[in-house]
């Protein structure tokens, strides 16, 4: 799981949120929310970033993880 799907989910989950609650409230599809937990490679930056900002966070470019 990547570093962005495994924020995303720890997150909600501490803040108490299904993922319909979190599709709810950050105003993207449940689809979406469950294919970003599972960390589908093919995702809309502008979506990572609604789904981060419920959380003050933004995805910015950074040096490549070598896992």
């Amino acid at each position: 799981m990547n570093k962005i799907a495994k924020f995303i989910k720890e997150s909600r989950k501490a803040a108490g949120l299904t993922q319909e609650e979190f599709a709810a409230r950050s105003g993207l599809g449940l689809r979406f929310v469950r294919e970003l937990e599972q960390g589908k490679e093919t995702v809309r930056m502008d979506k990572v970033n609604a789904a981060l900002s419920m959380f003050d966070m933004e995805a910015v470019p950074g040096r490549k993880d070598n896992k």
